[in-house]
């Protein structure tokens, strides 16, 4: 499939990653009120996998074969447990507005591990523009207005999870998955959601969960963070991976903290600062310019 002949869709499964993958780091923190973050994340991703894999097996796509599990595992577990469950593990001590600045180096993650990689292809100098808008306008949009420590062992876990989801995003292109986007994100959700209930056992989360203390808008945000964050948005980016380059797939980092900004003020009455006009203005130059570059041939 052509990037010319499918951007009309490339644009709606851009703009579900946007919208959706924006308002996760908020329901992600309902969710951490009253549940542990490994165990959280990791039902959230093996009930949205069950969910698909029922659909995809039903839509008649064919059993994977042992590969493709395999495949399945390494993109799951780099994306998922390195990206995902370092975000959830770092947000219990770091505020939202800094995990959001620094997982959004996650393009430029992807674009050095792009040109490091056998075959790799060299970022364009409209890449490398965009990329630098769109860090210094999240810099911009959620530096905090008084200066204050940072959790350095949160800080580490998010830029590991930036690094962690750019390996995943890139390497899913050269490894052998089922045709099915569908299938192939199912997979990946139930290899990935095993290894986080897996590490949450291991770092004895199970025996202090007590679902009578789960308050309703924490299981609420984790309906949220299954059907949207996980069955839809995950979707439309592995959908993404395959049909246009890591770098625009990635992009929705640059985007995800002013859709933050904008739910603020649409659902708690948080007027935008001049700064965060000046910041949303290089988030949106910096979506143009990485989404609009010519592919390479």
């Amino acid at each position: 499939m052509s990037l010319r002949a499918s951007s009309g869709r490339i644009a709606l499964a851009l703009l579900a990653v946007y919208l959706i993958w924006g308002s996760t780091y908020l329901a992600i923190r309902f969710a951490l009120d009253t549940l542990p973050p490994f165990t959280m994340a990791g039902a959230r991703f093996v009930l949205a996998g069950l969910c698909l894999l029922g659909f995809a097996r039903g839509s008649g796509a064919p059993p994977p074969d042992r590969a493709q599990w395999w495949s399945a595992a390494l993109i799951g577990g780099l994306m998922l447990v390195g990206g995902n469950g370092a975000v959830c593990w770092a947000e219990k001590t770091v505020p939202s507005g800094l995990a959001s600045l620094l997982i959004a180096t996650v393009p430029l993650w992807a674009v050095v591990m792009g040109a490091l990689l056998p075959g790799g292809q060299k970022p364009s100098p409209r890449v490398i523009a965009g990329i630098l808008f769109g860090l210094a306008g999240v810099g911009i949009l959620v530096q905090p207005q008084k200066s204050g420590s940072v959790d350095p062992a949160g800080a580490a876990a998010l830029l590991f999870a930036a690094a962690s989801w750019a390996a995943g995003s890139v390497l899913s292109k050269r490894v052998r998955l089922p045709s099915s986007p569908v299938l192939s994100t199912a997979m990946q959700m139930l290899c990935g959601g095993s290894f986080l209930l897996l590490i949450g056992s291991i770092a004895g989360e199970w025996p202090g969960i007590h679902l009578q203390s789960v308050t309703t808008k924490s299981a609420l945000a984790v309906v949220y963070l299954m059907v949207f964050g996980s069955i839809i948005g995950f979707t439309a980016f592995v959908w993404l991976l395959r049909n246009t380059t890591a770098v625009i797939a990635t992009s929705y980092a640059y985007v995800n903290p002013l859709v933050a900004v904008l739910l603020g003020w649409a659902l708690n009455g948080e007027t935008p600062s001049p700064r965060t006009a000046t910041a949303g203005a290089l988030v949106v130059g910096a979506v143009v310019l990485i989404t609009t570059a010519r592919p390479p041939k």
